[in-house]
């Protein structure tokens, strides 16, 4: 997902792993149409905006298309014609499985802003509305439920609604959809004590529970899809820290950085949680709990609470935060007037910088004097 790499990086990764790319924006991945981006089709989710800027989802590039509120569909039709293509398009739907995780990162429940409910059968009215119009073809329905879920049964739940949801249209109007897409959320393990479970045992326990509902229902049996993008990546980049200063009061140890809450809002957001080390004393006996505190005007700026780190921890010292590797810095902002930091890939002793540092002149270069 281009949501959770830096834009540039994208395509090209996509292309050597024979991926696809899904983003938010015609931004994240350069553009629908740059050419970095994988000959498999790649999807562009939908949100609210002005009809200028809709029309490029339709360029060339972009094979999908995700839609949400119905009253998109005139604008989405007319994009599509003027691109000269009948755009493939998914709706995504609400099934109702709340899933054990932060509330702020729930998306598949009821009260979600995401999606068109089953229940209210906006989701059955949108699909009326895309089978209605030769400028839209759908290939299928998406759904997520969720972000950072550790077991399967909130999937396996989230299947049933939907095949029940898949039988009920097929039953009314003999609709059989192509592609059935359960969206992302899979578990990263973040600190001590998250346990991710086997992807594989998962892919087995939602295909016999989407077996059972497609014979149930007479279906026959859609492609299954996922979006995995946080647990593939999520474990593969590390954040660097230097310590600008320590601070002791009563029984409290805090650690200042020189990062924070704009490098890494995910802590401040929804309360995520990280480990740490020093890594220039990765192998030192002693520890101490400490807070690594943020560096902004923010009582709230906090990027890990109760972490071990070695007891002479002082100014100058790196800190490293591992499992940075999703939506951290796509999720960066210049809180404070702060540059983003650079992103820089290692392996097999060669290191090549993939974002160069940010200056003071990025920050102020989009500005006009008065």
């Amino acid at each position: 997902s281009a949501r959770r790499r830096t834009s540039s990086s994208t395509g090209p990764v996509s292309k050597r792993t024979g991926g696809a790319v899904e983003a938010a924006t015609v931004g994240q991945p350069n553009g629908p149409e740059s050419p970095t981006l994988p000959e498999r089709p790649h999807r562009l989710v939908g949100r609210v905006g002005r009809a200028g800027r809709s029309g490029r989802r339709y360029a060339p590039g972009a094979h999908r298309a995700s839609r949400k509120p119905p009253m998109r569909a005139t604008r989405r039709r007319t994009a599509a014609r003027r691109a000269g293509r009948v755009q493939e398009v998914f709706i995504r739907v609400t099934p109702g499985v709340e899933a054990d995780t932060h509330k702020h990162i729930i998306t598949g429940h009821h009260e979600s802003k995401f999606g068109l409910s089953i229940t209210s059968g906006a989701a059955t009215e949108a699909i009326d509305s895309a089978i209605a119009h030769t400028d839209i073809e759908l290939a299928g329905i998406h759904s997520h439920i969720g972000s950072n879920i550790f077991s399967a049964g909130p999937f396996e739940d989230a299947i049933a609604i939907l095949f029940d949801f898949l039988g009920h249209l097929h039953s009314r109007e003999n609709i059989q959809m192509k592609e059935v897409n359960l969206g992302g959320g899979f578990g990263v393990p973040f600190v001590a004590g998250d346990e991710p479970f086997d992807p594989l045992s998962l892919g087995a326990a939602i295909v016999r529970t989407a077996r059972t509902a497609a014979d149930e229902h007479s279906l026959k049996m859609p492609q299954l899809c996922f979006e995995p993008g946080r647990w593939l990546i999520g474990n593969s980049m590390v954040t660097l820290y230097s310590v600008g200063a320590v601070k002791r009061s009563m029984d409290l140890v805090f650690v200042s950085v020189d990062g924070g809450m704009s490098d890494n809002i995910r802590p401040a957001l929804y309360q995520a949680s990280y480990e740490a080390l020093l890594a220039n004393k990765a192998d030192a006996g002693d520890t101490v709990e400490v807070t690594i505190a943020g560096m902004h005007c923010e009582s709230g700026d906090l990027l890990a609470e109760g972490v071990q780190l070695p007891a002479d921890v002082t100014r100058s010292d790196v800190v490293a935060m591992p499992a940075t590797g999703a939506y951290t810095y796509s999720m960066s902002s210049n809180y404070n007037k702060k540059p983003r930091p650079a992103v820089v890939t290692a392996g097999g002793g060669r290191a090549e910088l993939m974002v160069r540092r940010e200056t003071y002149d990025d920050l102020i270069r989009l500005e006009i004097d008065p």
